[in-house]
Formats: structure tokens, sequence, C-alpha cells
């Protein structure tokens, strides 16, 4: 169909613009000239009762009726005139593909930039070479999740957000059906352009990706509706419909998606429970987000990460606009965070040979499925390292100017090697991840779920095993993962030198491999960043503790967290029940609690019981 030179265009690329040509076509779409041939589909409640027809592969009741010309006539007399033409100019689409060169040769991130406003990272394309780039905002704000309300209010606020981005960025004047706008607007998705506003631990998060020659001027527009932010309450209403929709349907999750769940608000610090955020949204209305608004934007603290086809001019340039619009003028928006609010998220430390263990009934009393979640808690991931062969100082003027007493605190840092650390588990992981599928699943047939997996909460490494099953309640399978381990120990305690050299090999190839795109390139970098304590060259770090490890080593790690009976092993066991099992589940809670095991009876009881991990 074309020549040889246009096989990569095909149809998509128009090669005569003639405007006479198009007004011809138009000219033609008139009601008297157009034969009428087309379909509505109209599905809806009101329809029930009053249908004649059946479709036979889901029983699903339907009518079909003609359009009479009546009707027809009507629309005609009632068609939209001037809101009905061509689309308008597509802003975002870019007509600048060329590569900058790079002025120095940077090949990890670097700090660009710091204000008590933001910190900017910046990453220039010296890999892939393509017209696009990424950045990424975290607003950090100490107002966005300190409850359940405050979580649910910035819920709202970024679904509103997005709400209004997708009618700006589709420019409402285009004659394009609502179906179209999905997560990201249609106008700058056909131009190459995608957008996203989501809620995080500690605010919300702003990402774009794509093409960069016009991606500044969608950051502009995203940033100046989060600055003008107002509360549509037609809107709102909508928006609060689909929220608590989605919160209800959470106990319809499958049965290892509430365990997750629950894992997570027994370690993590500030986590709230589903339950009372559903219990505070629908109380909300448009003037409570309409007045948390403004606090939420009161203070922050802008992370920012800028990486591919831009030069790092531009990239300062793009956050100095962001900070003139937030924190600049005679009445700014945002003051910056005070030192004593830039928070990190903290996890629960458990107890050295201890085994904690939750248990709950499943949520969806129609689900026949259990699940469990095994976790052992192994190590501390990221530790501010002092300079080996340094002495580190810190003074500061006493408070109070009448007291003569002066005061020293005098650490001596003994230095753990993290990364050696870290590639013992993953090497742990790695061997026991197929054989723990092919014991649990294929021969013990536990659950059609079985996953072995690592597991990073805020630097707190850990090993987990997830299963969920019809045949077998929580309990056994927690004592099948147990004697799972037992076996495991005997197969690492055999493993051959070369069977031993093969996996770490295996894991060396692993983390040697390349980012396939620059998104992937940014999440990877995006993720050391948001830890708090960035190490960009881990993965070589990683692959040079890998080829100094010892089988030994690995052993003795195994024998000191992992394995069966170890006095340092923490554990924790989180069992949700389903309809098959609610006879065991409340067997278990009559039985006498194991030595060295304590029964979760309350999440937050216990979460405030425990000490934490210091943050990173």
């Amino acid at each position: 169909r074309y020549l040889e030179k246009d096989w990569l265009v095909g149809s998509s690329l128009p090669s005569d613009f003639n405007p006479t040509t198009i007004q011809k076509i138009l000219n033609e779409l008139s009601p008297e000239s157009v034969r009428y041939m087309f379909e509505i589909f109209w599905e809806s409640k009101k329809f029930e009762g009053l249908t004649d027809k059946v479709e036979p592969w889901y029983g699903t009741a339907y009518s079909i009726e003609k359009v009479s010309p009546s009707t027809i006539q009507a629309w005609m007399s009632s068609a939209p005139n001037e809101n009905l033409h061509l689309p308008a100019p597509n802003v975002f689409i870019p007509t600048d593909l060329s590569i900058k060169n790079a002025q120095e040769k940077i090949k990890l991130p670097v700090s660009l930039r710091k204000s008590s406003y933001s910190k900017l990272w910046y990453k220039p394309d010296t890999v892939f070479f393509t017209p696009k780039a990424c950045v990424k905002i975290n607003f950090d704000r100490p107002h966005a999740n300190n409850s359940p309300e405050t979580e649910v209010l910035t819920d709202l606020f970024t679904r509103l957000l997005m709400d209004y981005l997708n009618e700006y960025v589709g420019l409402s004047s285009l004659l394009i059906p609502s179906f179209v706008f999905h997560a990201s607007a249609y106008c700058a998705r056909v131009a190459g352009l995608r957008y996203h506003v989501r809620c995080t631990d500690s605010g919300f998060q702003v990402t774009l990706v794509g093409y960069n020659h016009k991606l500044r001027i969608l950051l502009e527009n995203i940033v100046d509706k989060i600055a003008k932010f107002e509360v549509k309450p037609d809107r709102f209403s909508v928006i609060k419909e689909m929220a608590i929709k989605d919160y209800q349907n959470w106990k319809f999750q499958q049965p290892y998606e509430q365990a997750k769940d629950y894992f997570s608000l027994i370690l993590e610090d500030q986590s709230w429970p589903w339950m009372e955020q559903l219990e505070v949204l629908p109380c909300l209305n448009a003037e409570d987000l309409a007045k948390f608004a403004p606090i939420m934007l009161s203070r922050a603290f802008l992370e920012c990460y800028i990486a591919g086809n831009i030069v790092h001019e531009e990239a300062v340039s793009m956050i100095h606009h962001v900070e003139d619009v937030f924190f600049k003028g005679s009445n700014p928006i945002c003051q910056p965070l005070f030192p004593s609010q830039i928070l990190r998220n903290r996890v629960v430390k458990l107890g050295e040979g201890m085994n904690y263990c939750y248990s709950k009934e499943g949520l969806n009393p129609s689900d026949e499925n259990s699940a469990l979640v095994h976790y052992i808690q192994i190590l501390r991931n990221r530790v501010v390292k002092l300079g080996k062969g340094m002495n580190h100082c810190y003074s500061k003027e006493g408070l109070n100017p009448s007291d003569e007493s002066s005061a020293l605190v005098h650490n001596i840092q003994v230095h753990r090697d993290d990364f050696k650390l870290n590639v013992k588990l993953q090497l742990v992981a790695l061997i026991a991840e197929q054989a723990a599928f092919h014991q649990l699943r294929s021969v013990e047939q536990l659950g059609y779920i079985t996953l072995l997996r690592l597991r990073n909460d805020s630097g707190i490494h850990g090993l987990q095993f997830i299963i969920q099953s019809t045949v077998k309640d929580p309990g056994h399978i927690d004592i099948r993962v147990e004697a799972f381990l037992k076996m495991f120990e005997s197969k690492l305690y055999e493993m051959t030198k070369d069977d031993f050299k093969s996996n770490v090999n295996a894991l060396i190839n692993m983390k040697l491999e390349k980012h396939k795109n620059l998104s992937e390139e940014s999440q990877f970098y995006w993720t050391e960043i948001i830890s708090g304590a960035p190490k960009f060259d881990r993965r070589e770090a990683e692959v040079d503790a890998l080829k100094k490890l010892t089988q030994q080593e690995l052993i003795y790690f195994f024998d000191e967290n992992i394995k069966v009976g170890a006095t340092r092993k923490k554990t924790l066991s989180v069992r949700v029940y389903g309809n098959q099992h609610l006879a065991e589940y409340n067997l278990q809670k009559s039985e006498a609690v194991q030595p060295n095991t304590v029964q979760i009876d309350d999440i937050f009881s216990f979460r405030r019981s425990r000490p934490l991990y210091a943050s990173v």
C-alpha cells in the first residue's frame, strides 16, 4: 500500500494539506445528504423490566429500537452551532525533536541546587538519546497525612485535581467524547506526554514523562492548577461518590491483599486503617476540602528530579518557576517547612527471637480463600556512615544563657557492611524462590498464589512468603512455611561450590542488566531519592559485594537471621481466614500461645508498645 520510504509513517503522516478538499468534505456532512447508519448504546437501571430480549452469554436484558424521523428532526433543530468544530491546535505536539548534548557526561544523578524550598536532582540523558524527559516532584507536606481525615482529604484533593487537569488538558472545546479522558488527558497523550498526580506518605507527587519540547508547558499548567485550586461542588460530589465506592470495595479485595494491608498497618508507624477512612469520608463536604487545601499547601518542601533531554539550565529554570508560583510574592501560597516538620516513615522493630501473629476473619463472607503473609524482618538497609579515620563534630551554644554547664556526647560508630548484608538476603531469596514455589505450590498444592518476595519498608529489609489457599487454613500454611525453611536449610548446606557460584553470577547478571528506557532509569533513581539516603551506584556496589561473598558467609547469615529457631530471627505472620476455615479461626483463638510467640489482638496497642527503627 505504501512506498518503501513511507513504511514507518503509513497513513499517520498527511503529506499534502489541502484546506479546500477538507472543506468540500465538511460541506457534504449535512442532514439532507447523509444516510443514517449509526448505533446508540444507552445503559441504565431505568430500563429494568422494560426490555424484551436477553443476550445468551451473560443473560443481560436489552431492547432494540429504531430512531424515529421525528427524533432525528428534533436533534437537527437543537444541534450545536459554534461549539461543533474541528479540533483546535494541540499545543502539546512537539516540533523540536533535536538531541541536546550534555555539557558534561554525568553518569549518575547530581544535586544541582538546594534551597529552603526545594532540592533538585538532575540526570541528563547519556544513554538513550531520545527527545524525551522525565520530571518528578514530591510535595512533602506535614498536614497531608497526620490523621485518617487528612489522608482522605488529600486523596480527594489529588482525585479532583486530576479531574480538573483532564478537563483543561483535554481542551473542552474539542469535539472529543468524554470516555477518551483516562489517567492522562487526550491532547497531552496523543502528543506523547503523560502525567499523573497521586498521594504519597507525606503529601502528593506530580510526574510528567514524554517529549521534552512542550513538557514545560504541561508542567506550568499543572502547577497553576495546584496553586489556584478551588473546589467545584458538582465535581466534588462526583469524585466523592467514586471515592466512597473505592473504599467500600476494599473488603472485596482478595484475602492476600487484605493480609498485606494489615501487615503494613502493623509495621508502618504513620498508617491508617481503611475502615476509619471510610467512616470519615461520607461526612466530608466540599467546604471541608476548601478549608483543608490552603492548610495542606501552607508549608511544603519540594523534592525534585529532572532527567532526559534537558540541559541543566532548563532544569533549574523549571524549578525556579515552581518556587516562584508557590513561595514568592507578597502573599505566598507556601512557606518552607520547619526543620522539625521534615519527617520520614518509621517502622516497628520486632523483637529478636520472637514470633508475632495477627489473625483476622476475611471481610468478604462469600470468599472461600484464606491467606498468609509470613514475614522475616532481617536488617537495616541504610545508616548514615561517618568517614573512616575521620572525627565529626557538631557544636552549639546552650539555649539557657544563665546556665554555666556544658555537655558532650562522644559516639564511636562501628561500620556495617550494608551492601554485603543486602546481597546475602537477595541471594537467599533468589535460591529459595524456585524451591519454595515448587514445594509449596506444585508438590503440596497449598494455593494458586504462592510467592516468595523481598520486602523493603523505609529501609528495613525482610523476606516475605505470600500464600492464598482454599484447601488449607493459614495456621496450617504457616507450619508448612516453617517446614520448607527446614528443608531449604539442608539444600543450602549441601550446595556445591559450582552451584553457589552459578547463583551468585545469576544475581550479578540481573543487577548489571541495563535500564530499557528513560522511565525505567528514572524510577530506579527516584526510588533512591525518596528513600532519604540515596546511593545511585547501588547496583555496582552490590555487585562488588557479591564478588567477595563466600558460601560460608551466606550460610552464617541464614543461620543467624532466617533459620527456624535462630536466636536473632524476627517473624510476623498475618493470617486472613476465608469462609472455608472459620472453624479453624475460632479454634486458634482459644489455643494456648506457644513460647516466644505474641498474639496481636489490637494492632494499634501493639504498634504503640514497640520501639521504632530510626528514620533514614
